[in-house]
């Protein structure tokens, strides 16, 4: 079971968050690309990342868009555990703007740790990270930070008729907010560069008929369909914001059984769940679903059920293996695993028997 989200001290810098439109392209019904990648979680591993976008051809010598008509699918987890999360975020967004002009597309999706990071969850960071975002401004703007908290403690403890320790709090805050912390923060908020651009991401795509996101589909969950999880997850992130904090385990977006924590894909009983995946396939008009967040054992991209569910999630970042992946979907429909060195065929007996559900059968559950 996972622990409760625990808040950290980010709040005190929280803003008003504006509701945010969905891009005017279907995510939900990307069809006839010539060529999908996708890779799972970065965990802030830029060279890492980088070299795998090379292997597969997605950028050039100079990290430059070379993918073409290609779209590139990031399946979230771009945030935590490495030092170069602000790298990596910098490359995405250019990436996504090269690929556009070039007939390709990145579609980046929303992991559960850049969640975690917008509720104030910040147990994940590496300590380094924050040197990336410091300024010769950090001193003077992390003890304006740290005058409010304290001011904010002062008149609490007063209404409370207790004593006040301002030293202690002083100290505690700089072992919790390196020098950077305040940056870090303010440009990862609703108003700050990055979580402006976070919170426009999605939840869930599908290209090609194949369904990518981080976690997985619940059969509780499935049935809300791709459009639908997608709104209430943007919607969760920005006008709902106020909601979701007050009762995180509560909401789609950071529920357990939420399609950005939910595991089961990767870790039932597979002659057990085959059944609930069926649904689940049908409900999505799927012929295939394809996850990130829980780490290979192998290191090595892995298939279940016969290759309707592909774990993509290797553990690229350093704190796991280093392990370098990416899946490479053709027209076809065809799966390969590309690593350092070599290609594999990902087995899809039961998925190419299986098919993707017609939009008649589809309508007759829901979507």
């Amino acid at each position: 079971m996972r622990l409760a989200l625990k808040l950290s001290i980010p709040l005190a810098l929280a803003v008003a968050v504006p509701t945010t439109g969905v891009s005017a392209e279907d995510i939900c019904n990307v069809r006839n690309v010539p060529r999908v990648v996708a890779v799972g979680d970065v965990h802030g591993a830029y060279d890492n990342f980088v070299s795998v976008l090379q292997m597969t051809g997605i950028v050039d010598d100079q990290v430059r868009w070379a993918g073409g008509k290609a779209h590139f699918v990031q399946t979230g987890d771009l945030l935590d555990r490495g030092v170069d999360t602000r790298k990596v975020l910098d490359l995405m967004m250019r990436l996504e703007k090269e690929a556009k002009k070039a007939g390709g597309r990145v579609h980046a999706l929303l992991g559960n740790h850049e969640v975690m990071n917008m509720l104030g969850d910040l147990r994940y960071v590496d300590p380094e990270e924050y040197e990336a975002f410091r300024t010769p401004n950090s001193e003077k703007l992390r003890e304006k930070f740290f005058d409010r908290i304290v001011e904010r403690n002062r008149e609490r403890a007063k209404v409370a008729g207790e004593e006040f320790d301002e030293a202690a709090l002083r100290a505690n805050l700089e072992k919790e907010a390196p020098l950077g912390f305040v940056e870090r923060t303010q440009m990862l908020s609703a108003d700050g560069e990055y979580g402006r651009w976070l919170r426009k991401r999605n939840a869930v795509a599908r290209v090609n008929g194949v369904v990518f996101l981080h976690g997985g589909l619940s059969p509780e969950v499935a049935p809300l369909g791709c459009k639908k999880i997608n709104k209430t997850v943007r919607r969760e992130i920005t006008g709902d914001f106020a909601k979701t904090r007050q009762d995180p385990l509560a909401t789609l977006v950071a529920g357990e059984n939420g399609p950005l924590w939910y595991r089961g894909l990767a870790q039932e009983d597979e002659t057990v769940f085959a059944p609930a995946l069926e649904q689940i396939l049908l409900t999505m008009d799927a012929r295939a679903l394809v996850v990130g967040h829980t780490v290979t054992v192998t290191g090595r991209i892995q298939s279940r059920f016969g290759g309707r569910v592909v774990m993509i999630d290797a553990g690229l970042a350093p704190a796991y293996k280093g392990s370098r992946a990416a899946l490479e979907i053709g027209l076809d429909g065809r799966m390969v695993a590309v690593y350092p060195d070599g290609r594999e065929a990902i087995e899809r007996r039961a998925a190419e028997a299986a098919g993707p559900a017609s939009d008649e059968r589809v309508a007759a559950v829901g979507r």
